[in-house]
């Protein structure tokens, strides 16, 4: 990471948020003290901030260089007592996100490598760039299908490059973050033919069967693999 790079982290977060209609350009201009044309070339990559002008821009839209580094855990430390911060996130943007703006974080979990178990990669090409950890809290409903193993605001680790059926232990079925239609449900999940089926542990809930059209890809339903539960956060 140099110089240049935390230019371009910090243009690609000014220019998210000006898509989304939350700032514009003369705003910044404003905010900053600077000639518009400035902020305009800045913008639009035709000149580079000095290290005061970067300053001043980060200031403004109360950004800290930590909130623009990239959330990703691939490069980091397999030491044991590695650190990785994990985003917690909705579950909208777990579903749908390959990569997490700094304004999509709810909060960020300090954790040990060495807790999350991810073990090897079992990612399909579509999701080989995709942040590979982050974390959710379960709502009422899910914590109500899946009683008692999960708690209402408890945090699910996801492993997003688990996606096979495939038992990460021998001897315990692996729980996923699955997607049915535009929602994300927290299930046991199996393969019957041309289906998948849904179970939750709650005898109260009915099983869930998603037909699968081919050709089809278990991306394209399973979010991640829950690899860590923290019920005491």
């Amino acid at each position: 990471m140099n110089f240049a790079d935390l230019h371009e982290l910090l243009r690609q977060e000014l220019a998210r948020r000006i898509e989304a209609g939350v700032l514009t350009g003369t705003r910044l201009a404003q905010l900053t003290g600077f000639q518009q044309a400035h902020i305009s070339n800045f913008l639009n990559g035709r000149r580079a901030l000095s290290l005061e002008g970067l300053d001043r821009v980060l200031a403004a839209q109360k950004l800290t260089i930590d909130q623009l580094l990239p959330l990703d855990l691939h490069a980091a430390s397999a030491a044991a007592d590695a650190i990785a911060r994990v985003p917690v996130v909705s579950p909208a943007t777990a579903l749908a996100q390959p990569r997490i703006a700094p304004a999509a974080v709810i909060e960020s979990l300090h954790l040990a490598l060495s807790r999350l178990e991810g073990g090897p990669s079992r990612a399909s090409t579509r999701r080989a760039e995709w942040l590979r950890f982050l974390a959710i809290r379960v709502d009422t409903e899910q914590a109500a299908a899946m009683a008692p193993l999960l708690a209402r605001g408890t945090v699910v680790v996801l492993d997003r490059h688990y996606i096979s059926l495939a038992p990460f232990r021998a001897t315990q079925p692996n729980l996923f973050a699955v997607r049915s239609g535009n929602s994300l449900l927290l299930r046991f999940v199996d393969l019957d033919g041309a289906n998948l089926i849904l179970r939750p542990l709650s005898l109260e809930h009915p099983i869930q069967v998603l037909p699968l059209v081919a050709p089809f890809s278990l991306a394209d339903f399973l979010v991640g693999r829950v690899c860590l539960q923290l019920s005491d956060l």
